[in-house]
């Protein structure tokens, strides 16, 4: 897995991270038992400050995504499960029609995260 970070985004760095954990789950580029990298060996190959990746790993932790284990770091325990055709097609559909209404990718991320939320 490629880690890359936006430090011009309005999303917070951390976020970055953990959005980029949940897209490789669902591509199926992350599975149950692989383990992430070293919260410091991250933030040092990121120049991001060691906190920001361990607030990502605990986000992540919270959501029930990885355990962190004392010496083993961070493994994933939830795998992507599925057919993840329809989703596709309806991400498609949304991304064209946002397209077409002219919006940010800030705004229809914002309209997305809302509707997840209903």
């Amino acid at each position: 897995m490629i880690w890359r970070i936006d430090p011009g985004s309005e999303e917070p760095l951390y976020a970055q991270l953990v959005a980029q954990v949940h897209v490789a789950l669902a591509h199926g580029e992350l599975k149950a038992g692989d383990r992430l990298p070293a919260a410091r060996d991250l933030a040092e190959s990121l120049d991001l400050n060691v906190h920001t990746v361990l607030h990502a790993y605990q986000q992540l932790r919270d959501a029930g995504v990885i355990e962190l284990r004392r010496g083993r770091g961070a493994v994933v325990v939830q795998a992507a499960t599925g057919d993840r055709a329809p989703l596709e097609a309806a991400l498609a559909a949304f991304v064209a029609a946002a397209r077409d209404a002219h919006l940010t990718t800030e705004t229809a991320t914002t309209l997305l995260k809302e509707a997840m939320k209903r």
